[in-house]
């Protein structure tokens, strides 16, 4: 099946949400633009990942120009988006491996989400998500601004501390219930 490319240049919106209660969240990119949508399904610590690379390609690009005014050093208080996933939201993949670059022609970050390879052990598969043609996996590529990637990285990394409070023990994750914290032999706190 021939690959398929979801291509935002300058989207209207890029941004990561959930659907569902904390410990039980499903985590999404979504870009939007002209009436358009993709979101994909990804893991809460490809979202952090995704969100701190960011701000460490944005902070070495700002610092190689010597204060290029493209790139932001925080997220423009004006530009912050809070709002939900935009409906209907329909799942295009389950991300596998992404991608960062920054374009200094352009001044713009390039983010790209290719889909999950099924199958891990055939290793002519796991050559193509490195390949741009047509037999590699759906991917997800979005081009921003220097703000807008600032905005995107505030977002994801609000979003993914707003989970559950970890345990003042393990650091775990607490349920509402609590939990069987590996440091209390075994006693639930």
């Amino acid at each position: 099946m021939p690959r398929q490319v979801f291509f935002y240049d300058q989207p209207e919106r890029f941004v990561a949400g959930t659907v569902g209660q904390p410990g039980a969240r499903a985590f999404y990119l979504q870009a939007s633009a002209r009436g358009r949508i993709t979101s994909v399904l990804l893991e809460k610590t490809q979202v952090a990942a995704l969100a701190e690379r960011i701000e460490e390609v944005l902070d070495e690009a700002l610092r190689r120009s010597g204060g290029d005014p493209a790139i932001p050093a925080t997220a423009p208080q004006d530009l912050l988006d809070t709002a939900p996933l935009d409906l209907p939201l329909e799942q295009e993949f389950r991300v596998g491996t992404m991608a960062l670059a920054w374009d200094s022609v352009d001044s713009c970050l390039v983010v790209e989400a290719q889909a999950l390879i099924e199958d891990e052990d055939d290793e002519e598969a796991a050559e193509t998500v490195f390949e741009d043609d047509d037999n590699g996996p759906d991917m997800l590529r979005v081009r921003l601004t220097g703000a807008m990637a600032r905005v995107f990285a505030k977002r994801a990394l609000d979003l993914v501390a707003a989970g559950r409070k970890p345990c003042p023990f393990c650091n775990l994750p607490l349920d509402p219930e609590g939990h069987l914290c590996p440091r209390a032999n075994g006693y639930r706190r």
